[in-house]
């Protein structure tokens, strides 16, 4: 009765996980563009998406990924073997023990008419089934704490996923195993299905599974005669052989069986295999009830995640659509790591130490926005260096097992983060070139807000000190930072020719340059000659320079007009990175 109640409840809880997990991937919103679509609409559109999947070419496409990426798992088996083969014994070793173990009553027993499960081949290949699981999460465990693959970061989800595997199937295995010794299920085996009447016929029958089958007997002893076993052998035959394989062929169990005869009466008096019966069934209900919230629920979002980007394209799926595959690309990710191996911007994370620069924490980090938990002032600064950091080379979409089109994450969530307010000097920086590419995507009013807050968070005490009422000041430590900087002091060969001014492509580009850039560039080297560093760094523009170094190759003093511009925008946002927790709120709701 209480198995029935753990095991009704257990498959309550992940039904109703499974039903919760799928329709947070019509509801959570990542980016601006996703706060158009009610969930209705998401839901209307993903079931017209499918439809004319089913109903098209595409549906070839779907098969394909489906047994190559799905089954076979090709794309991890591009990256790495021992990875793969680790990934494809739990996987499959795990899903075949839960059809014909599990379900036995379900599968097994529907299709196959003689079916037991101590009856080979079913016998011998759950120990297989099994051993492939354990195998596969050793593999795990020596990847992760012996091998140490770089950036593959361990956390609290992978501790659990890596237990409960481990629980569940050391359980079953000892369980197979003092089941093996048991004298007590023996005998409950001879009396259910044995018909005995004489002494002999008893002694001889548990002679013979003492002998043969491992059992560890209270009554009898090896040596036997050989007339004892050849009636034993009869009476097997008789009573026994029909459901009940010989116990070697379950190999792993009985290998266990083996290490523990001499303690085997001992456990069977105390009770192990009722211990580790429930155990074994906890640990599976537990297993299945927290699947859905847990790191495993990716053995159902990854497939589904490789499927949908398998057909769909940003130029021609509805927007919609887009939305929701990108909340369930969140479920996706199974944290291997790979996109953090193959990045462009690691060594980043390798000098400053801030772990939402690797793309696999950036996407632990989306699913707390998605969900909208508040974020500390700390957090959120580190995700806008993380976010605006990635070079958007793509290498990470590339490689990802699960097939998630990351770099389009990137886009949407740096846009959503710097339209929240929060001043981050990187928009004004190169890294927000593949932002100026995708101008057209953003709102005219959305896209120039944070280019404004950001200049006003690095221009310091510009506007201060352009003010004829203000004494103009500068500080001398700036001074000697910009000077200790190679060719930072050329400035002083300027004498004013405007050669740099005049040759600048974004001067010429405005009709009042002076008035929309605030300083132009032979006014910034003059400031610097006068000592006034901060005002230097101040004006617009320095983060409108396009680098093309013709104003330092057209100087007739040498003067390293581009790199001194370089050195200017790297100190104000140094600057401004020091300021930046005085200007954020302690926490910010995500």
């Amino acid at each position: 009765m209480v198995f029935t109640v753990l095991l009704y409840t257990s498959l309550a809880v992940f039904a109703a996980g499974l039903i919760y997990k799928i329709s947070t991937w019509f509801s959570r919103k990542i980016g601006l563009a996703a706060k158009d679509f009610t969930t209705s609409d998401r839901i209307s559109e993903a079931f017209k998406g499918i439809v004319s999947v089913v109903f098209s070419a595409k549906l070839i496409t779907l098969i394909k990924v489906f047994i190559l990426d799905v089954v076979l798992q090709a794309r991890i088996l591009k990256e790495d073997f021992t990875r793969w083969l680790m990934h494809m014994l739990i996987f499959g070793g795990f899903m075949l023990l839960l059809l014909m173990h599990a379900l036995e009553k379900h599968i097994s027993e529907a299709i196959f008419a003689e079916y037991y499960a101590t009856l080979n081949p079913f016998f011998f290949l759950r120990d297989v089934f099994g051993l492939m699981v354990l195998i596969g999460v050793g593999i795990a465990i020596y990847r992760r704490f012996v091998l140490k693959v770089p950036r593959l970061r361990t956390k609290g989800v992978d501790h659990y996923a890596i237990i409960i595997l481990a629980v569940i199937m050391l359980s079953g295995l000892f369980l197979e195993a003092t089941k093996i010794t048991s004298f007590k299920v023996y005998q409950e085996m001879v009396d259910e299905y044995a018909d005995m009447e004489e002494d002999e016929e008893v002694t001889a029958l548990e002679s013979y599974w003492v002998q043969y089958y491992g059992v560890v007997s209270p009554n009898v002893k090896a040596p036997f005669d050989e007339e004892v076993l050849e009636m034993g052998a009869e009476l097997d035959d008789e009573s026994c052989l029909s459901c009940h394989s010989r116990s070697h062929w379950a190999f792993a169990g009985y290998t266990v069986s083996r290490l523990i005869k001499p303690v085997a009466l001992a456990l069977d008096n105390a009770g192990a295999v009722n211990f580790l019966w429930y155990i074994h069934w906890l640990a599976c209900f537990i297993g299945l009830a927290y699947l859905p919230f847990s790191k495993m629920f990716h053995i159902f979002s990854t497939p589904a995640s490789l499927l949908a980007n398998a057909v769909m394209a940003k130029e021609t799926s509805a927007p919609a659509n887009i939305a929701t595959r990108q909340a369930m690309e969140l479920d996706a990710c199974m944290r291997c790591g790979t996109c953090s191996l193959r990045c462009s911007a690691a060594a980043a994370f390798d000098a400053l130490g801030n772990e939402y620069i690797l793309p696999t924490e950036k996407m632990t980090f989306l699913k707390k926005l998605a969900t909208g938990k508040a974020l500390g002032s700390k957090e959120l600064q580190a995700i806008q260096e993380g976010v605006y950091l990635c070079t958007n080379c793509d290498r990470c979409t590339v490689v990802c097992p699960a097939g998630i089109n990351l770099k389009d994450l990137w886009f949407n969530v740096r846009e959503d983060l710097v339209q929240k307010g929060y001043p981050e000097p990187l928009v004004l920086s190169p890294f927000s070139f593949f932002r100026g590419l995708n101008r057209e995507n953003i709102a005219a009013d959305e896209y120039g807000k944070p280019l404004e807050g950001a200049n006003t968070a690095v221009a310091g005490r510009f506007e201060q000190v352009m003010d004829p009422s203000t004494p103009i000041s500068f500080k001398d430590r700036d001074v000697v930072e910009l000077n200790g900087l190679p060719g930072s002091s050329t400035f002083s060969y300027c004498f004013g020719c405007q050669n740099c001014t005049t040759v600048c492509p974004v001067v010429v580009s405005f009709e009042n340059p002076k008035e929309t850039l605030g300083l132009l560039p032979h006014q910034i080297m003059n400031c610097l000659g006068l000592g006034l560093v901060e005002m230097a760094t101040g004006p617009k523009m320095l983060w409108d320079c396009v680098t093309c170094y013709q104003c330092q190759e057209h100087c007739p003093q040498n003067v390293d007009v581009t790199d001194i511009l370089f050195q200017l925008k790297n100190l104000a946002v140094r600057k401004a990175a020091k300021t930046a927790e005085k200007q954020l709120p302690d926490t910010a709701d995500g």
